[in-house]
């Protein structure tokens, strides 16, 4: 059987209030362009995961609200407090708990980037695959029957993406 992951930071947030509560930073216009983007492609690509562990913080779960209407069917969606800053350890061990064969996870960096670069075999071909940008997503097959199973360096890497690889960089001020 082969387990499917797919790997997504967070999309672009605001900054318009330095002082705001980290917890609770929502998407700029280029944040909520990219997720839709990113929901389009994965939907296009038949990335459908049947789970999405999500950090529960409000950026994340505002990038969860733009990707998930885009997929068929609607993955169910599970709100973690456990993902909020987590370190690759944390956030693999919440996969490793998971019984459903794909499983996405939208996270922060640097765990969510960190836990991608240490799960698979090789690294995409991809410039940005090494400080994964914002709303990134990396898509990891497994060949393993239970997600207790997964090991370092044992996925393999089927496609990653950048939003900018969709939409470039008109209107937006690219980082």
């Amino acid at each position: 059987m082969t387990l499917r992951l797919i790997l997504i930071r967070h999309a672009k947030s605001s900054w318009d209030d330095p002082f705001a509560d980290d917890h609770a930073r929502v998407l700029n216009e280029r944040g909520r362009a990219s997720a839709t983007a990113i929901g389009d492609w994965l939907a296009d690509k038949g990335y459908v995961p049947d789970v999405v562990l999500c950090s529960d913080a409000a950026r994340t779960v505002e990038t969860a609200e733009r990707i998930m209407p885009k997929l068929t069917p609607t993955p169910d969606l599970q709100l973690s407090g456990r993902i909020y800053l987590a370190s690759p350890d944390t956030i693999a061990d919440l996969i490793q708990r998971q019984t459903a064969q794909t499983v996405a996870v939208i996270g922060h960096n640097p765990g969510i980037g960190m836990l991608a670069n240490g799960l698979v075999r090789t690294a995409p071909k991809h410039h940005r695959f090494s400080d994964y940008p914002t709303c990134a997503v990396t898509v990891i097959d497994f060949e393993e029957d239970a997600w207790s199973a997964i090991r370092p360096h044992k996925g393999t890497a089927i496609d990653f993406i950048v939003p900018r690889d969709l939409i470039g960089t008109t209107n937006y001020d690219i980082d």
